[in-house]
């Protein structure tokens, strides 16, 4: 398993060069670039959907520069959060949105890549700290569904921290 260490937002959008204003809505993208990988943010007029050959890819707001700073919610909770959307058929998109976001925080690291009786991609995350194996099918949202998912894991795992 290979880390890869993600640089924050450059604040610029890589199409225009365009400083990208607080509160305005911007895409993120990750592309491997030889042995690294590199983020390219763009200003939404920018944005033409992802490249070809992108590894991931999001959209987002800038902070206003009045933005209380957030604080992620305890990596239990997540975790918690993780087993009981397990439950949920339904909410499959969502389960696999936040394994991502707990692989990127290190909580789970990915073990390995099955394939379900349906031919589905299976990601096995291994969590050290429980000691516990999560399979989780790989199910990407749709671009109305990726709205939905960012608001409600917002509100679910985000607390102020002033």
């Amino acid at each position: 398993m290979i880390d890869y260490e993600v640089q924050r937002c450059t604040r610029r959008c890589a199409a225009t060069g365009r400083e990208l204003a607080p509160g305005e809505e911007f895409y993120s993208t990750l592309v491997a670039e030889g042995s690294q990988v590199v983020r390219h943010d763009y200003a939404r007029e920018a944005w033409h959907g992802p490249p070809p050959g992108v590894l991931g890819w999001w959209k987002s707001h800038m902070p206003e520069k009045t933005a209380k700073k957030l604080q992620w919610a305890p990596n239990d909770v997540m975790l918690e959060l993780l087993e009981t959307l397990e439950e949920q058929p339904q909410q499959k998109d969502m389960r696999y949105v936040l394994s991502l976001l707990l692989i990127r925080r290190r909580v789970v690291r990915l073990e390995g890549v099955e394939h379900g009786n349906a031919g589905e991609e299976i990601s096995v995350l291994y969590c050290p700290r429980r000691d516990t194996t999560y399979r989780v099918e790989t199910r990407m949202p749709s671009d109305e569904r990726i709205t939905e998912i960012q608001a409600e894991l917002a509100q679910l795992l985000f607390a102020d921290a002033g």
